[in-house]
């Protein structure tokens, strides 16, 4: 027996942490450990023992985290190895198998924690899967999943946490450009080697299906429009003209990419310009649908009296550029807002003018969440 290997990483919790990882919540935070038995190192297991010093629960450590474990199983003790693996990637398919035809061959396969993966996402662009981590217990981790992956190419793409290759292939050849993917059959390119999240924003795909059946006939904004991906359903929806506001040229040249490769011959006009500045001016014109669609506004807890003043500043300064009869379409996909937090401050801010809710939407299908952290993603419609 080696006596210089290290002992197993033990841990016990406050009583309230303990509590809410018994109910399956899967994160344990720094200040939520009562004691450990020795400093834990980023690619090792943490044993969580219960108050009777009775197995708990096992996860990741990670020492550079505040969530300083990622709890992987909860109840009696189990083996963590290529099999356990297996058996959760192929639960998390599973759950996608009826969900999407030829048509739509850009979802995600695995939502981190809600798919028992934590800490990891693996998206598909057609035969191109790129796969996303957020701690570092994945590195020595990851040749346990490459087998499973069913695709001609996989991505490695690194939280801006972590150091390493971003955009590294893993499987296949490094992609000369964008890769080219299917959605409700729309045609779209994803940046995955260097774009945000995975090359694309999957999760608005509902939302974006739904802008499509309210567009025919008017003039659309689509603020924040990254790659256009509202824009070109609202084209494909008969939108009479179509207008991208971003502040990157690089996104909205992605955009204009979009429509080529839809072939559509609706008018489309970009702006490059900040949104908050654009839609500060006084309007010269008037739009049937307005999308407001930011990137997340409070990436910490403490930025978030900050994002609700943002949001109603930016519900109310949509309102002049709205015409008579418009749509107002408000998304949030900060996780330190909740829904109702979002849904009352838009409403608030939208109400003197006159519009009206007629519908709101949470996380797609694919992006499941089974935890309140988990439902970041929240939009609402208003007339």
């Amino acid at each position: 027996m080696n006596s210089s290997a290290p002992k197993t990483l033990r841990l016990r919790l406050r009583p309230t942490a303990e509590s809410i990882v018994r109910s399956g919540h899967p994160w344990v935070f720094a200040d939520s450990i009562k004691e450990q038995n020795r400093d834990g190192a980023a690619d090792e297991f943490a044993i969580i023992f219960d108050r009777n010093d009775k197995f708990l629960a096992i996860g990741f450590y990670d020492p550079d985290s505040p969530i300083r474990v990622r709890v992987l199983h909860v109840g009696k003790p189990i083996q963590i190895d290529a099999t356990f693996w297996k058996g959760r990637f192929e639960a998390a398919l599973a759950k996608r198998a009826a969900l999407f035809d030829a048509e739509t061959t850009g979802y995600r396969c695995i939502h981190g924690e809600n798919d028992g993966f934590p800490g990891l996402v693996l998206d598909r662009y057609g035969v191109t899967f790129v796969l996303k981590i957020y701690t570092a217990a994945w590195f020595s981790r990851i040749h346990d999943l490459l087998p499973l992956i069913n695709g001609e190419r996989v991505v490695l793409r690194l939280s801006r946490t972590l150091k390493g290759l971003d955009g590294k292939t893993l499987v296949g050849t490094l992609p000369a450009g964008p890769v080219l993917f299917l959605e409700n059959g729309a045609r779209f390119e994803a940046d995955v080697l260097r774009g945000q999240k995975t090359g694309f924003f999957l999760d608005q795909r509902e939302n974006r299906k739904t802008v499509g059946t309210l567009s025919a006939g008017r003039d659309v904004l689509n603020a924040f429009s990254f790659s256009g991906g509202f824009s070109v359903y609202a084209a494909r929806g008969g939108a009479r003209s179509v207008s991208d506001l971003d502040i990157s040229a690089h996104a909205l040249a992605s955009a204009k990419r979009n429509f080529s490769h839809n072939q559509l011959t609706t008018i489309h006009e970009t702006i490059q310009a900040d949104t908050f500045e654009f839609l500060g001016r006084k309007p010269d014109r008037r739009f049937g649908l307005i999308v407001l669609d930011p990137p997340s506004l409070a990436k910490r807890a403490s930025e978030k009296p900050g994002a609700l003043r943002a949001y109603r500043k930016l519900a109310q300064s949509a309102l002049p550029w709205l015409d008579r009869n418009g749509i107002l379409v408000a998304a949030s996909c900060s996780a330190h807002v909740t829904p109702e937090e979002f849904f009352s401050t838009i409403l608030e801010a939208t109400r003197p003018a006159g519009l009206k809710e007629f519908g709101r939407t949470k996380n797609p299908s694919d992006h499941p969440a089974t935890f309140p952290e988990a439902h970041y993603l929240k939009c609402i419609y208003l007339r």
